[in-house]
């Protein structure tokens, strides 16, 4: 069997899918053996593969345990939701200043079609909002144009929490979150950075709770109050084209 640099590079690639997917689930075992087998390579290049996932944070390897997918604690999700909220605010503003009418159009055509996955009367199709969720986001990042920013967020975007939060939704909140969208989209049509920058901290901050219950130790009390989380959470009044924005107190004192 192959132990290849590029052997390594396949094994590693499959199996971070497979976790950021949600095939592996939080604290699922990954034992060398079984992915030896079913991947049809060495133990060598699965060992080193876990060796790299370690080191990203989407594996924990205990002493005579061996590797788990990682299971994140409200508390993580908490710091990691603060930190997402600044680099994509700060992406938001940069955006807003170099987006082309190109990019303008692809976030539109994956705004619609979020909003029609998510549309009333049919049951939510969460795997489309979570891949279109994340394209968008993307694009945003890439409309940046910062070097350093896709590797950041790449280690604080987590798809199967993402996932796992958008399952978490109410209608309510899930009419929100396909709002807050929109109005992040406005602000960058309008070219205004500081209207970018708080709506987007607005969305990923208003996602704050309902995280906690995405967590692997935050149980059915979390995810109850996810479920309650009012529909006018996060509200923003905007008052046109570079003008600002004007934020309920409340949501002012988290930014």
């Amino acid at each position: 069997m192959s132990e290849s640099p590029a052997a390594v590079d396949r094994v590693y690639a499959e199996l971070r899918q497979r976790i950021l997917d949600g095939t592996y689930a939080q604290g699922a075992r990954l034992g060398e053996a079984d992915l030896a087998d079913a991947l049809g390579v060495s133990r060598t290049p699965v060992r080193e593969a876990l060796r790299r996932l370690g080191s990203e944070g989407l594996l924990s390897t205990l002493p005579n345990k061996g590797a788990r997918v990682r299971t994140w604690t409200a508390g993580e999700l908490g710091d990691i939701t603060d930190l997402r909220a600044l680099l994509e605010g700060h992406a938001a503003a940069r955006a807003a200043t170099r987006v082309t009418d190109a990019d303008l159009g692809l976030m539109g055509d994956l705004v619609r079609r979020m909003e029609a996955a998510a549309s009333e009367g049919t049951a939510p199709d969460i795997d489309l909002i979570t891949e279109l969720n994340g394209a968008f986001h993307g694009a945003i990042i890439a409309a940046a144009d910062n070097s350093l920013l896709p590797e950041l967020m790449r280690s604080l975007i987590h798809v199967p929490v993402v996932s796992r939060t958008f399952r978490l939704y109410s209608p309510g909140r899930m009419r929100v979150s396909m709002r807050q969208h929109r109005d992040v989209l406005d602000a960058l049509t309008a070219r205004d950075p500081a209207w970018a920058e708080a709506v987007m901290r607005v969305h990923i901050l208003s996602t704050r709770a309902i995280m906690a219950g995405a967590g692997g130790d935050a149980g059915e009390t979390a995810g109850a109050t996810a479920g309650n989380i009012p529909e006018n959470s996060g509200n923003i009044l905007l008052h046109g084209r570079n003008t600002g924005v004007a934020l309920r107190k409340s949501t002012l004192a988290k930014l």
